[in-house]
């Protein structure tokens, strides 16, 4: 069993920034820690290097991990959301960035050089970068400096790579900085993109040094001990721009490539990572419409914020609500300043599409306004602008669904070649989208609503049985207990009301509540009820799951997991044609029996109420009912089922982080299960399927997680949950070229449904939830993170040993 001591090791070695041999780049600083002078290799190390004689001004006694100019240059401010600093110097200005103490093994750990981006001010700018290396990392004599020039700029954005060999004498395997610094233009703008450590099993091993430029341009290196020149590479594949759809400081923004690699970062969630190409996927000489939206997932555009494009998407929370139903989008403001967006990926649509356009049904009165922004260079930074009211695209509402087309000719000026992004603004109303796509041509119309087939199921029945007891369990006599005298109640008490002998339950499409009824104060055995029926006597919705729980081993409630288990059924199909009565067989409920523990009624996914009567243990079924056979479930469970194990399964979180995961759990020595998400993953820009191919090959475990991550219970058919489990499978598949039995529902959301599917698309699976919770979403970006130790510690302490966490703060 894996100790406690062992995840605080972990936590410490990933505080430490050791490193394991690598197989990409490694991050140093993308700026989005900045206001607190911390990079991205973490912000809660700190301690003083020790100053020498050789390095007397203050810039060289700073903090570990730490990124600051310490106001030296002029207007220093960092660019968080397009991972940049921008700065304009003076004869003093320098720019550094540390590492954790005591050292960076840069060498050791398979790093062969240093990589960042730079546009200077035109004109044959230079600047000079410096690296500090000790002798050792545990050296307590001062770090050497050793002095590299780059020189010849051009004013373009360019990627510059030096090598270490190139700081000749410098020692790469203690490395504590790099400094930026004798900036040799004081009139202009210079801005530094993110750094990076080279893996060497990433690049080409050449000793070259490579500066890469979106013209053709050269630029001269020189190191202050020897001097080495290179003609620049010109690519047109590696110039490295931002982009932001509004000029409203809360907005997100992107960086955007020509390869149209996207990351985006939004006001209210972490950072989400996609990507997409633009190509039009009609043949040579023919033309299709392309989709931009088609409104198909809630979880695809609020939580993970983007379009079906791949591209972001999102209103940044300036909306009162963002409501996805049926392919159609409705956005409700909340004031005059709210928008939505939607990113295009740079669209070449010059003699190719005509406009974009989409179905739009709201009140008579309505207008809104749109923006079209381009940028020739697909920088979209400062794009330009293009606008147009409804109003004067000659649009009406009459609250029924049309066609609206956006036709490109309508903006004077405009740039086809280079469409970045749409925005819709300005709304007085109400406004319900249909899905959006540039149509070819010069007319457009509606683009065909995506179509899907439901899964077939078995409607096998079987024949009826005969128990030999019947009783009451619950009549809703009282409020706290059922007929039985055992405990019956929920997870929020607003959901359901008892009264006048009955129970309503308004869970408004909730799927992740459930309300308890008990058989129990303990264990119960029920197997003498095995060819009996449980009948629930109801109006309403059969919209729901119905489960029987299973206590654990001990049958004591204070030890972890309790309960162990339960298996769901569908209530629905259980139900009389009049849908009045269900009648489910006991033995459908696959537990020990020997051990139930209650009832529990969940996974309600329609907002429709329920209300129940009666729940009773019966002999046997009414003359002519049809008894369902029973559909596999996928097991579930909540503990490790190895004796004396003790398993991490840690979720998908910032992409920027799980480099450190991977390093922290390669130094524990332990085997982790990640349960990674579908969609981000195919996102080649946030490096996550490089980072999870690594994790496979040391050892470690993938399993799946959904593709959008939403409550997949709450989904409204088998279709819905079809894909996103699919989906996942084909991206894990496609991506790291593996499968798995695994599957953890995101926020733990669970129900007969997406049991029985997951059983149906992967036989023999496994539905795993946790009995250790961190409980990370609640105090990782509180005042006192530490109380995921104790969180930790308390699980532990009641004998959990599964555990879930995300790798979204640093703190975790």
């Amino acid at each position: 069993m894996i100790s406690l001591g062992t995840i605080i090791l972990a936590a410490s070695l990933l505080a430490s920034g050791a490193q394991a041999a690598c197989s990409t780049n490694l991050l140093i600083d993308d700026y989005s820690k900045y206001s607190s002078n911390s990079n991205s290799l973490g912000a809660y190390t700190s301690g003083q290097y020790n100053c020498g004689p050789e390095h007397q001004p203050l810039r060289y006694c700073y903090a570990a991990n730490q990124s600051t100019d310490d106001g030296s240059c002029t207007t220093f401010k960092a660019d968080v959301a397009n991972k940049k600093v921008t700065f304009n110097a003076n004869a003093d200005c320098y720019f550094y960035t540390t590492f954790p103490d005591p050292c960076e093994k840069a060498s050791t750990d398979g790093y062969n050089g240093l990589t960042f981006s730079i546009k200077a001010p035109a004109g044959g700018s230079s600047l000079r970068v410096e690296i500090q290396t000790s002798t050792t990392c545990s050296a307590t004599a001062a770090a050497k400096s050793y002095y590299f020039t780059v020189s010849g700029l051009t004013g373009n954005t360019q990627t510059v790579t030096i090598p270490f060999t190139q700081w000749a004498g410098a020692n790469a395997a203690s490395v504590k900085s790099f400094v930026f610094e004798d900036f040799s233009n004081t009139s202009g703008t210079w801005e530094i993109g993110q750094t990076s450590l080279v893996c060497g099993a990433a690049s080409s091993g050449s000793s070259s040094i490579i500066v890469t430029s979106t013209t053709k341009a050269s630029a001269s290196i020189s190191s202050s001990t020897q001097t080495s020149s290179t003609q620049a590479q010109a690519s047109s594949t590696k110039m490295t721009s931002s982009a932001s759809v509004s000029s409203n400081p809360n907005s997100s923004s992107a960086l955007i490539s020509s390869t149209l690699s996207t990351v985006i970062r939004s006001s209210t969630t972490s950072r989400v990572s996609v990507s997409a190409s633009n190509t039009n996927s009609a043949a040579t000489g023919t033309c299709t419409d392309l989709l931009i939206d088609d409104w198909s997932s809630q979880s695809r555009l609020t939580f993970l914020f983007y379009n079906a494009m791949l591209q972001p998407s999102s209103d940044d929370g300036t909306m009162k609500s963002v409501v996805v139903a049926n392919n159609h989008l409705t956005l409700t403001k909340k004031d005059a300043s709210s928008y939505f967006y939607s990113m295009l990926g740079c669209t070449s649509a010059t003699d190719k599409y005509g406009g974009i356009g989409l179905t739009i049904k709201a009140a008579a009165g309505t207008t809104l306004q749109i923006e079209l922004q381009t940028s020739a260079s697909c920088d979209s930074s400062n794009p330009t602008s293009n606008v147009l009211s409804s109003t004067q695209l000659g649009w009406t509402f009459s609250n029924t669904e049309k066609y609206y087309a956006i036709p490109f000719s309508k903006f004077s000026g405009l740039d086809t070649g280079h469409v970045t992004a749409i925005v819709f603004s300005n709304f007085n109303n109400v406004v319900n989208f249909g899905p959006l796509a540039f149509y070819c041509g010069t007319t457009g119309s509606a683009y065909p609503v995506p179509s899907s087939s439901q899964p077939a199921v078995p409607t096998s029945t079987v024949p009826a049985t005969a128990g030999p007891n019947a009783f009451v369990i619950d009549a809703f006599a009282n409020a706290d207990s059922n007929a039985l005298g055992f405990y019956h109640g929920g997870d929020d008490a607003t959901t359901y009301k008892i009264s006048d002998g009955k129970i309503t339950f308004t869970m408004k499409g909730n799927s992740d509540l459930s309300w308890y009824t008990q058989v129990s104060g303990s264990c119960s055995d029920f197997t003498a009820n095995d060819n009996g029926y449980l009948h629930i006597a109801y109006t309403g919705s059969a919209a729901f799951s119905v489960a029987l729980q299973q206590h654990n081993p001990t049958c004591n409630e204070k030890i972890a997991p309790y309960p162990q288990t339960w298996d769901d059924v569908e209530a629905g199909r259980y139900a009389n044609s009049a849908k009045t009565d269900i009648y489910i067989p006991m033995t459908h409920f696959n537990i020990d029996r020997k051990k139930a523990i209650g009832f529990a009624f969940k996974g309600f996914y329609t907002s429709a109420t329920t209300t129940v009567s009666k729940i009773e243990l019966v002999k046997t079924v009414p003359s002519g009912f049809l008894v369902p056979s029973k559909l596999d479930t996928a097991p579930l469970y909540f503990a490790c089922t190895r004796p004396n194990s003790f398993a991490f399964a840690i979720d998908d979180g910032d992409p920027a982080l799980a480099q450190q995961v991977l390093q922290a759990v390669n130094a524990a020595n332990i085997k982790v299960t990640f349960f990674t998400v579908g969609a981000p993953l195919l996102d080649s820009s946030n490096n996550l399927s490089n980072v999870y191919t690594e994790m496979l090959g040391k050892g470690h475990q993938i399993a799946y997680h959904s593709y959008t991550h939403p409550p997949m219970e709450g989904l409204p058919d088998y279709a819905a949950i079809d894909s996103e489990l699919t989906q996942d499978i084909a991206a894990v598949q496609k991506t790291l070229n593996t499968k798995s039995k695994y599957f953890r529902p995101p926020f733990g959301t669970e129900g007969a449904r997406v049991r029985e599917r997951l059983a149906s698309i992967i036989p023999d699976s496994k539905f795993v939830e946790w009995s250790v919770d961190v409980e990370d979403y609640l105090w990782a970006l509180s005042s006192t993170p530490e109380k995921q130790l104790d969180a930790f510690k308390r699980d532990i302490g009641k004998g959990g040993n599964l555990v879930v966490m995300h790798y979204l703060y640093p703190t975790t």
